[in-house]
């Protein structure tokens, strides 16, 4: 049935103010942009945001020891001598450097300073590299008086001898070789080439004192001549 036009703008007038009514009831007026709050997500804590320059004991001396004792018998597999054996350990020893000395970078990065002479580089590693790795500087500093490229890092109770028991047939056989390794890696890695070798002088007092022997290679003794 047809119904008359004229009627139907009285009924959208009719409804309009009740449409009107209703939206206005259901937006409180309390919200506001200035009331609205960003709600976040708390990140997960990974070890990327660890300190680079937390100076704590991460592994316990316990733990160190077993490890260097099995690196020290699996060393002792195929070798023909004590001096091969102290090479291995000192290739070993090598590897370790080469890390150390990436961390000591990344470390020391903000300050932006680096070693152009050898007695600076070697103090670094006298006190920064040595107590960052095994908890305390090395004892001693000293070059030789007769010949020119040659430098000592004296430590007189090297924590890789502690623990480890040398039988008398191997009594020449020094286990810090093993640091003298990680000494010739920083010092190559910093463009300072050197051959690195340990050396047992026992005394009363220190028993296990060992002498890290550096010695430099030409090229370098010739650099430090020329920025004397």
């Amino acid at each position: 049935m047809l119904q008359n036009r004229s009627s139907y703008p009285a009924q959208q007038s009719a409804v309009a103010p009740s449409l009107a009514s209703s939206s206005e009831k259901s937006i409180p007026t309390s919200l506001t942009p200035s009331s609205l709050r960003t709600v976040t997500t708390p990140r997960k804590v990974t070890i990327y945001d660890r300190n680079l320059n937390r100076r704590a004991p991460e592994l316990s001396l316990a733990a160190f020891a077993f490890l260097f004792n099995e690196v020290v018998q699996y060393s002792q597999k195929n070798v023909k001598g004590i001096q091969e054996m102290e090479i291995k350990l000192s290739e070993y020893g090598y590897h370790v450097g080469q890390r150390v000395l990436e961390l000591t970078v990344v470390r020391e990065i903000k300050s932006g300073k680096r070693e152009t002479r050898v007695l600076g580089l070697l103090q670094f590693i006298n006190t920064g590299i040595w107590k960052s790795v095994f908890g305390k500087p090395a004892d001693a500093l000293e070059k030789s008086k007769d010949q020119e490229d040659e430098y000592m890092i004296i430590d007189n109770d090297p924590i890789v001898n502690k623990y480890i028991s040398v039988p008398r047939e191997m009594s020449q056989l020094n286990c810090a070789a093993f640091q003298a390794g990680i000494v010739e890696a920083v010092l190559d890695g910093c463009q300072f080439p050197a051959r690195v070798t340990a050396h047992s002088v026992p005394t009363d007092l220190f028993p296990l004192k060992t002498v890290f022997l550096v010695k430099l290679d030409p090229v370098v003794v010739e650099r430090e001549r020329y920025m004397r």
